[in-house]
């Protein structure tokens, strides 16, 4: 593999977590995963976001905060190549659906300090599929507190992912249709996404 830092993005229930596993282990990467289990407001927010939205938020901020900043601090002569499975900017896009207008002002002001500090992906692998797709695979997933979540509430976060991306045409972007793809099953569909991953190395494609 090219690139030193991957970051696997999408929609919640894309695959993300599944995806960075697979490529991890298959380059022997250093594997960094979101903690959202960790989240003691993570229910409370899907049953009263008006009331949590604050604290899940700027919980998430946090822990992403520390995750990535440990890489900018150790030196891990094992591995190579980094994968993860967020991209730290997703704080930003969630929390300006989440957050009412004064609390999304105070949550910016901090999230503009800590950015400048944290390592940048070399690339991003979005993950885009239907949000009926997302959907089933919520479902299927079975996590309790996501059964709740909405159609409309995955349309509105995948708008503001595509809307980023085409705001910034500096950041080398892959975005790959995962609708009819089961790498965790089909190693036809694994050895596909990885020869998108050189080709778009090899053609230095910005925005796909």
């Amino acid at each position: 593999m090219k690139y030193k830092f991957i970051t696997i993005e999408g929609n919640i229930g894309a695959g993300k977590t599944s995806l960075a596993n697979k490529l991890a282990e298959k380059y022997n990467a250093k594997l960094i995963l979101e903690q959202f289990a960790d989240n003691p407001f993570i229910a409370k927010f899907y049953e009263n976001p008006d009331k949590y939205a604050l604290p899940f938020e700027l919980f998430f901020v946090a822990e992403r905060f520390k995750q990535l900043n440990e890489l900018t601090s150790q030196q891990d002569f094992f591995y190579n190549h980094i994968i993860s499975d967020y991209l730290f900017i997703k704080s930003l896009l969630f929390s300006s659906i989440n957050l009412t207008d004064d609390e999304f002002k105070l949550y910016k002001t901090i999230f503009d300090i800590i950015y400048k500090t944290i390592p940048k992906p070399d690339l991003i692998v979005y993950l885009n599929c239907t949000t009926n797709k997302l959907m089933t695979n919520i479902a299927n997933r079975g996590r309790t507190y996501e059964q709740n979540i909405k159609e409309d509430y995955l349309s509105h976060i995948q708008q503001q992912y595509f809307t980023f991306f085409k705001s910034h045409p500096e950041l080398r972007v892959l975005i790959i249709d995962v609708e009819n793809l089961d790498f965790m099953k089909n190693h036809e569909d694994l050895d596909f996404i990885e020869k998108l991953l050189d080709v778009h190395y090899s053609k230095g494609l910005s925005y796909r």
